[in-house]
Parts: C-alpha cells; sequence; structure tokens
C-alpha cells in the first residue's frame, strides 16, 4: 500500500515583543520608542522526522497583533498541503497567497497581508531548506537556473524583466560560483554596522561604539538622522573624529523628510562625507528619490527596507532613482519575490546592502546576500550587509561575525528559528517577562466599566 504523503498538519503564530525600547535601541527620527516584534509563525508536518518551517514578519509594538491576525488568516491554504510537494515548489504556495481575491483586496502585494504572505512563504523556504540539509544560501546557489525562474512571479515587472533575461542572469552568474561559494565560507560576507547610530545615544557613547566598530573590522557605520539638524551636525562630527576621514559614515533619515528638506539637510551635512543618504523621504514616492539623487550627488541615495514589492522596485530602478537597492527579507512577498528583486537589481547594475537589524533580519537576509555573491552578482564590491548587535541571542542559528564579515551559516534551514525559552518568555501579553512587565488589571475598575456598560 502508497503510504500517505506527509502534510502540514498546523500554522502556529506567536506575537513576540521584545522591550527595546527601554535602552533605546533602535530609536530613530520617525520610530523614536520602538519594541521590537515578530509576528512568528510556526509550520508543523506530521513527516515525524521533527523537521519545522519557522518565519516571521518584523514589526515594532503594537501593530503586532494585527500582523499576526494577517498571517492566521492565511491559515486554509497551508494545512494540509503535502509536504515534499510544497518544498520542491514554494512558488505554488506563494501564487496561491497572493492569489486569494478577497485578502488580495487589502493589498494587493502590499502592507500587513503582503508581509504575511512573506512570513509563510520564508517559513516554507526554511522548511525546505532544512529538509535538502542545507542552508537557505547553497539550497539556492545550487539550484537550477530554470527552477528558480520557476519560483518568481514576473507580472507587472515582465516589461524590464522577463523569464528569459531573468535565466540568462543567472546562467551567467553560475560561472566560477563553486569558486566564490569556497571563498565566501573563508572570509564571509562584508558587514557595516548601525549600532553606534541610534537616535537616541548620548554622543559619548555614539563615539564609544563607533570606535569599536573600527576595531572590529567594520568598514563602514550608520547613523539615525533627521530630528534636528543641529543635534545632527554635531553628531555627524563627533563619529567622524571617532572614525577619521577615510571610514564611511552612511545616514538614514527613516522617511522624515519632504523633499526639499532631504534636499537642504543632506546639503548641511555633506562636509563631514557622509557616504549615502537612506529612506530620505516617503518609500513610495519613486519621483521624489529621483530628485534628491540629481540634487545631493556626489551623496548616494539609498532606500528599499519599506519598499513594498517588486513593482515599486521596478520603477525606483527605472527612474534612476537610488544609487543602492536595500531589500528586506520580510517586507515583501518572501524569498520567492526578493529573487525577483535582486534579478532586477542585476539588470540595473545597482549594488544590494540589504536591510538588516530588527528581529531576526540579520539572520535572514544574509542567505539572499550571499546567494546572490555566489550565484548572481558574483561581486561585493559596494555591497554589505546590515548589522545590529542586539537579539540575536534568542535564535538557534544566530549570526556570527567576523573582523566585520557575516561568516557564511552552515546549519540546515532560513536561520530563522528562535528557541523555544525566547518564544515563551517574551510571548505577549502572557508570556513570563510580559506578565511580570505590565501593570496588572483592576478587577474593581473592570467591574465598574460593566456596571456603567449596563446601565447605559
Amino acid at each position: 500500500m502508497t503510504p500517505t504523503p506527509a502534510r502540514i498538519t498546523a500554522v502556529d503564530t506567536f506575537d513576540i515583543r521584545f522591550p527595546t525600547s527601554a535602552e533605546l535601541d533602535g530609536s530613530d527620527a520617525m520610530n523614536p520608542d520602538p519594541d521590537y516584534s515578530a509576528a512568528y509563525v510556526v509550520l508543523r508536518t506530521d513527516a515525524g522526522d521533527g523537521r519545522e518551517g519557522h518565519g516571521f514578519a518584523f514589526t515594532i509594538g503594537r501593530g503586532n497583533d494585527v500582523q499576526v491576525a494577517a498571517i492566521e488568516a492565511l491559515r486554509p491554504h497551508v494545512v494540509g498541503r503535502p509536504v515534499e510537494e510544497l518544498c520542491a515548489d514554494p512558488g505554488s504556495l506563494n501564487r496561491d497567497l497572493i492569489g486569494d481575491s478577497q485578502l488580495r483586496w487589502l493589498g494587493p502585494e502590499k502592507g500587513v497581508m503582503h508581509m504575511a504572505i512573506g512570513a509563510v512563504v520564508n517559513a516554507v523556504w526554511d522548511l525546505a531548506a532544512k529538509r535538502a540539509g542545507l542552508p537557505l544560501w547553497q539550497l539556492l546557489a545550487r539550484a537550477e537556473p530554470a527552477w528558480l525562474v520557476s519560483q518568481i512571479d514576473f507580472r507587472y515587472i515582465a516589461d524590464v524583466l522577463g523569464p528569459d533575461e531573468a535565466l540568462a542572469l543567472l546562467e551567467r552568474g553560475r560561472v566560477d560560483a563553486d569558486q566564490r561559494s569556497a571563498r565566501l565560507r573563508v572570509r564571509g560576507y562584508p558587514a557595516y554596522t548601525t549600532s553606534p547610530g541610534w537616535l537616541g545615544y548620548s554622543d559619548e557613547k555614539l563615539a564609544r561604539l563607533a570606535r569599536e566598530a573600527v576595531a572590529d573590522g567594520f568598514t563602514q557605520i550608520k547613523l539615525k538622522v533627521g530630528a534636528d539638524l543641529k543635534d545632527d551636525l554635531r553628531r555627524m562630527a563627533a563619529a567622524r573624529a571617532a572614525v577619521g576621514a577615510d571610514f564611511r559614515i552612511a545616514v538614514d533619515a527613516n522617511q522624515r523628510w519632504n523633499v526639499d528638506e532631504a534636499i537642504t539637510w543632506t546639503r548641511a551635512l555633506a562636509p563631514y562625507d557622509p557616504y549615502w543618504i537612506e529612506e530620505p523621504t516617503s518609500p513610495d514616492d519613486v519621483l521624489g528619490h529621483a530628485e534628491i539623487r540629481r540634487s545631493v550627488a556626489p551623496v548616494k541615495v539609498a532606500t528599499g527596507e519599506h519598499v513594498q514589492n517588486r513593482i515599486v522596485f521596478k520603477q525606483l530602478l527605472q527612474a534612476g532613482a537610488i544609487d543602492i537597492l536595500q531589500l528586506d527579507a520580510a517586507r515583501v512577498g518572501g524569498v520567492n519575490e526578493n529573487l525577483a528583486i535582486l534579478l532586477l537589481a542585476a539588470k540595473f547594475s545597482v549594488p544590494v546592502c540589504p536591510h538588516a537589524g530588527g528581529v531576526g533580519l540579520c539572520e535572514l537576509v544574509q542567505h539572499l546576500a550571499m546567494f546572490d555573491y555566489v550565484a548572481l552578482s558574483g561581486t561585493t564590491d559596494d555591497r554589505m550587509i546590515e548589522y545590529v548587535d542586539h537579539l540575536h541571542e534568542h535564535f538557534q542559528d544566530p549570526v556570527v561575525i567576523s573582523d566585520g564579515h557575516y561568516v557564511a551559516p552552515s546549519a540546515p534551514g532560513f536561520s530563522a528559528a528562535m528557541h523555544p525559552e525566547s518564544l515563551e518568555r517574551y510571548r505577549y501579553p502572557d508570556g513570563t517577562y510580559w506578565a511580570e512587565a505590565l501593570p496588572t488589571p483592576d478587577p474593581h475598575h473592570h467591574d465598574l466599566l460593566q456596571r456603567k456598560g449596563a446601565a447605559a
């Protein structure tokens, strides 16, 4: 008798929140008190091998309950799917999730629902890589180019990049891929650090962390800017004094400015030689970015962590609006859409410097950048992955930084799995941390409100 194929039996969700606002870790001009959070998903199967698929969407606090609900809305599309078929073709689920017309209405292909799709699709890729016994970057780098092309949705980008050209880019990228893979395992992938630059840090802490970054082998740091120009000029002076004249300093406004403000502010910072200005205005304003880029050169313009999908990236590239493309592992519809974005960047010869930090974004995005180096772009010139030194201890396969480089992951999967103890402690609102930290409701006050409601 033919054995019954293993299937996905459960899609478990968790609202995980970390109190990063207590130390102002992650603070910037737009988000002064973030509590870094993850709408976390686990795919369970009846395969009996203990393997699970882990994924998440990164948020910063109260919106996480909405994000968790969005993931839960996708459960009917996932439960019951044959595991082997799903892992052999994650694109099939990607297409079904994007194609749910009633949920698509909430996007389409953007916002909370699209991030939920990304979390679930990334969990499938995590499961697929574990079943293959490979870290995700190697699974992708070893994959046949034609199969990778089959995983990409070319709708809305085919006027710029179609399957045939994508296949040619990937076939060209395979030349000498084995040698690059070997070099990657020895040297790692270049990183830069944002850890010194949070807006809530004192000048003394900024300067100390900047000097430590130089000593640790980094070649670039990043500072948050945009709240007060006088403060930014003072902080840039402190950072430049700490790292020296030849060290790269990028600056990040986190969408704070109008177009004219972005130009004026960036020009004011120019004496301190910023390498790029990141998210100078709304991530949806393609033409605004193009105008800023024309006006602030030679300072480069970078954006991408809040770009909603491959279609907006296509327009940013078509319009010559960015010098640096900053894809995010959890903002768009998962690995499949990020493959399309990497291919678009390769076609336009725009360097990719992925966004990271947050909760687990460093763990995820390293795989995408390493695949890009090994099997697509073939270079790390002017390419770096952002690094932020917090929350890695909650992951079973955390990132490792050595001499300013990401060490290539070797464990099977997408590096997305968190420790069960962290899920239990930081689950909101009833995890052990939050049960102690949140104020205890007043039963008398609750009863009084109920009585008032009944009387009304």
